[in-house]
């Protein structure tokens, strides 16, 4: 279903990282998800590797009401990277904010050709808010605030939330934060300005393994509290 724009989020959002390495895997967590209440559901970075677009396929024609991520991190070649995922079944594919501007804006002119959303990603900027502000300048419908996995391997304690009220300050836009947080700061996510939550490792994959990180009853009961309580979280109204 092609995204309304400008895009809005009348309501926390939860999205699940399917930050698996293959296909199987990955709609056996889906469905998992699905369940469990969750809205979105992201062909996370590993399965793009591992299966390309044959996953964002999958997943579209398994829960065609579930709005399907394809985690691109897009450098460069941005229309045919965005065009061949939203062929594939993808509601949003995902540029980084530190592309080259025509790369960014020519994620956006696919988006808006073949209906699809465009998340900007400020991972590795320098300057996240003027990186943020940027993207939304080029036409991105979302900022995903972002700390990378191996920055957060490398140097303990880094987290979306220290750049993240400096990027709600900056963009009216809606904003996505995800990379290191604990399970209370991805559910309080709505409350700090950023309602689309995302759920992957290693509250619910293990961040090593990239396999789930409990059974599937347990992986139920745990995504359908955290989605509860996602849902319960008052929104921050955005910036005007």
């Amino acid at each position: 279903m092609p995204i309304t724009r400008p895009f809005r989020v009348e309501e926390p959002v939860v999205q699940v990282s399917l930050d698996l390495t293959n296909i199987d895997e990955a709609l056996a967590f889906a469905d998992v998800a699905v369940r469990a209440g969750v809205d979105w559901l992201e062909a996370g970075t590993p399965l793009i590797l591992g299966e390309g677009l044959h996953a964002v396929r999958a997943l579209h024609e398994a829960y065609p009401d579930n709005p399907v991520v394809a985690d691109l991190k897009t450098m460069d070649g941005g229309y045919l990277e965005a065009e061949m995922m939203a062929q594939a079944g993808a509601s949003w594919v995902v540029v980084m904010g530190v592309a080259h501007p025509a790369t960014i804006r020519a994620v956006v002119k696919a988006g808006e050709d073949y209906g699809v959303g465009v998340m900007g990603d400020i991972m590795a900027a320098d300057d996240p808010a003027a990186c943020a502000a940027r993207l939304e300048d080029l036409g991105a419908d979302v900022v995903l605030v972002h700390t990378s996995y191996d920055a957060r391997k490398e140097v303990a304690g880094l987290s979306p939330l220290d750049d993240l009220q400096s990027v709600v300050n900056a963009v009216s836009i809606p904003i996505q934060a995800v990379g290191g947080l604990s399970v209370e700061q991805a559910v309080a996510m709505p409350s700090l300005g950023a309602p689309l939550i995302v759920l992957g490792a290693p509250l619910v994959i293990d961040a090593h393994e990239f396999t789930p990180a409990a059974s599937a009853d347990e992986l139920e009961r745990l995504l359908s509290d955290l989605v509860r309580r996602a849902k319960a979280t008052p929104m921050l109204a955005p910036r005007a």
